[in-house]
């Protein structure tokens, strides 16, 4: 987009001898600038110029209207006369070649006009309230999201801060981006006159930042060319290798890929389903990666067969074929038709051999999908034109279960780059945090429990999904289910999974420091970095190494209560350590939930007398409830005689009855009497949290429960074991205490106990 942008001195590179798909024509620029200069420009004529551009538009869109286009190249060639290239060459003879390439990828009209304006702005006298006034809103926005920024205005943040205006123009119309590519693409193929250093600066730029993009728009037929472009600049010894490579091959008498080509012909004609097959030579850079995986390369290495099909049925009856009628690779299949790639890429993947060992690569797609390969949101047309039929509308397009537009125009990789970008007002930080983020270039997509999705990068963790999902309300994130299971935060996520994120109700809840060794995506960490900036930890914090008194906290502090009986607060929250104190006078727990008394392991009361259980049968024999399972009435029961004639009672699914079995302890019959107090166990598995022990406590005592003891383990893995032995009036009320202490934010399960205590 620069009058910097020249011709090569220098050859750059050239095409594998075999062609590597249907060539586009290169256009002359020394014939187009004369052209420029004298070709007729009538308003009842095309300008000769344009006549490239005009025949690739015409190929996908017959009906036209081709009157914009001629003003478009009026304007731009009269406002551009008199620039220069560095080559010798008009300036106009770049926004025409830029605009070309779109054309022949099936760029819109709208798109060509604001191509062949695109440098106006930036470097006439143009005014966008002049390209606006003549062409319109939407050509203004294009010519707009392209224009670059002063260096003047911005220094050094300019060139940050130009993508930066960029993306976020591409948010609202993904236009921009694709005029910015093929712009950058003219560019590259034009840097040979260039100092080296600035042709690695900006071939740098290209692969860091342009090339991600063209891939995550699906604009292959772009992204492969730079890729090449970028390879022979930064890597010149292994383009001359992968260059020689390739020119044997194609030297070879046989050829291997033609032999499979006939012979996947002549399966699909004898099944009788018309298909076009070609062969699709790899480019450079994807030579260069196969033989640094396989090693030596064979013939069918350095491309693969492409069939092109009428129906996405007939994608699977060649697959059927080709499967039953050659031998297939198995492991080489995928399929992108049913489940498409973030880019918008449809294509079966599979792969055939040949008794010499020799295996081909096969892609099997629609025209269409073909089309789109290529283009990617090119081949969209004019995306923000709806169908006269709602229905018609491409399923991409259509509204989803939860009501959200699935936009193929802004991906979610888009969505979410906008939205972090927003965070990083340092132009630094953008430009660093773009290159990682961009770097991440495949996707996963992650369900939620209420049928909506979450699309996150490859490596993405709980997390990252927290915060895609709730943004910086994911402070107060305190754990997570994958697939229906209990997982850390730290989890990574796989393509598929099911995420249900657990969020605390403390508006106080906090980011902990170590989420950031878990984040992977730009929005989480800079959500939590900017947190915790805001709120430094003390400095015997971080002297000691102590971890924060948040979610995912294990700290070693230890609670103990009061004069009044108020369990206090210790650094961890709550939720870390052993919580131990001696019950005050007054056995109820105290009332508004401020924290319970509890008592230590060892000062927890031996099992208690069995009020309420008969021994069938021996009248005079006394019971006693196990400590171990601690049952109440309506449990089901069981007894054995032990020393001194006494008989302890268990629930019949308690551990202990099978080693009373097997130590040879009789059984005895038992029945509950009709008492209604009793005793039990209760152990809540949560996630630590700040008041997550005063908020538990306080949910027992509002169902009447008497808190004998209590005990809270130290945090394993970010999760917290609470033991608590409880008096209750009425043994029917066991059921709704324990469905009290389920809905405790942060508390994921609550249950009986099952010690392994000794009989």
């Amino acid at each position: 987009m620069s009058a910097e942008a020249t011709n090569p001195a220098t050859p750059g590179p050239v095409a594998p001898a075999v062609a590597r798909r249907r060539s586009r024509p290169r256009i002359d620029l020394r014939r187009l600038g004369r052209a420029a200069l004298l070709g007729p420009a009538s308003r009842d004529r095309l300008p000769d110029a344009i006549g490239h551009v005009v025949e690739a538009h015409r190929a996908h869109h017959p009906d036209a209207d081709l009157e914009i286009l001629r003003r478009a190249y009026v304007l731009a060639e009269s406002s551009h006369r008199g620039q220069m290239r560095k080559s010798g060459e008009p300036y106009i003879t770049h926004p025409l070649a830029v605009t070309l390439i779109l054309a022949e990828l099936g760029a819109e009209t709208t798109t060509l006009t604001a191509s062949l304006l695109h440098d106006t702005v930036e470097d006439t006298e143009v005014t966008l309230d002049q390209v606006g006034e003549q062409f319109g809103e939407e050509v203004r926005y294009l010519v707009d999201g392209v224009t670059k920024l002063e260096k003047v205005d911005y220094g050094a943040a300019a060139e940050p801060e130009t993508f930066r205006k960029m993306l976020v123009a591409t948010g609202n119309d993904v236009r921009v981006m694709s005029i910015k590519l093929a712009d950058r693409l003219h560019n590259m193929r034009t840097l040979g006159v260039m100092r080296p250093e600035k042709q690695a600066r900006i071939a740098k730029v290209t692969r860091d930042v342009l090339i991600p993009l063209a891939e995550r728009l699906g604009v292959q037929a772009l992204k492969t060319e730079l890729e090449d472009l970028v390879f022979a600049i930064l890597h010149p010894e292994e383009y001359a290798h992968t260059r020689e490579m390739i020119a044997a091959n194609a030297s070879r008498p046989d050829d291997p890929l033609a032999e499979f080509c006939d012979a996947i012909r002549a399966v699909l004609r004898d099944a009788d389903i018309p298909a076009e097959v070609l062969i699709r030579p790899r480019h450079f850079v994807s030579v260069h990666r196969v033989s640094r995986k396989r090693g030596e390369l064979r013939g069918a290495d350095f491309g693969r067969i492409l069939v092109l099909v009428n129906e996405d049925a007939d994608c699977y009856a060649v697959l059927g074929e080709l499967h039953t009628c050659l031998t297939p690779v198995v492991s080489e299949f995928k399929d992108f038709i049913a489940v498409p790639k973030f880019n918008l890429y449809q294509s079966l993947h599979t792969a055939v051999a040949r008794e010499d060992g020799q295996v081909a690569e096969v892609l099997i797609r629609t025209h269409q999908m073909h089309k789109v390969a290529e283009a990617g949101v090119v081949a969209l047309g004019n995306p923000y034109t709806a169908p006269a039929d709602p229905s018609a509308a491409p399923a991409e397009e259509q509204a989803t279960a939860d009501g959200e537009r699935v936009d193929p125009t802004r991906p979610g990789w888009l969505s979410r780059l906008l939205d972090w970008q927003r965070a990083a007002p340092d132009p630094d930080t953008f430009w660093s945090t773009l290159r990682e983020d961009l770097a991440q270039d495949r996707e996963i997509t992650v369900f939620r429990p209420d049928g909506g999705t979450l699309g996150l990068p490859e490596g993405a963790t709980c997390v990252d999904a927290a915060y895609a999902q709730y943004g910086e309300d994911a402070h107060a994130c305190i754990g997570a289910r994958v697939n229906g299971r209990l997982a850390t935060l730290s989890t990574v996520l796989r393509d598929g999974d099911t995420v249900q994120l657990l969020m605390g109700q403390d508006p106080a809840s906090e980011p902990s420091r170590e989420w950031l060794e878990h984040a992977h995506t730009p929005a989480a960490r800079i959500a939590i970095q900017r947190w915790l900036t805001a709120h430094p930890a003390p400095a015997t914090e971080l002297e000691t190494g102590d971890r924060e008194a948040t979610g995912d906290r294990a700290g070693a502090a230890v609670a103990t209560a009061g004069a009044d009986g108020t369990a206090g607060t210790g650094a961890a929250g709550e939720s870390a350590g052993v919580v131990a104190a001696h019950q005050g006078a007054g056995s109820a727990a105290p009332q508004g939930g401020a924290g319970a008394a509890v008592r230590s392991p060892a000062e927890a009361p031996a099992p208690r007398p069995g009020d309420g259980v008969t021994v069938v049968g021996r009248p005079e024999a006394s019971a006693r409830l196990a400590g171990c399972c601690t049952p109440v009435p309506s449990d089901e029961v069981i007894g054995f005689a032990v020393r001194g004639g006494m008989v302890t009672v268990h629930r019949v699914e308690c551990a202990g009855v099978a080693r009373m079995r097997d130590g040879g302890r009789a059984e005895v019959d038992v029945r509950w009497g009709d008492t209604t107090e009793c005793r039990v166990t209760l152990v809540a598995e949560s996630f630590g949290r700040p008041h997550l022990l005063a908020d538990l406590t306080e949910a027992i005592a509002s169902e009447g429960a008497e808190i004998v003891s209590a005990t809270v383990e130290p945090p394993a893995q970010q999760r917290v074991r609470h033991t608590y032995t409880l008096q209750l009036p009425d043994a029917s009320h066991l059921p709704t205490l324990m469905r009290a202490m389920r809905n405790v934010a942060g508390v994921y399960d609550v249950g009986r106990a099952q010690h392994h205590v000794s009989a």
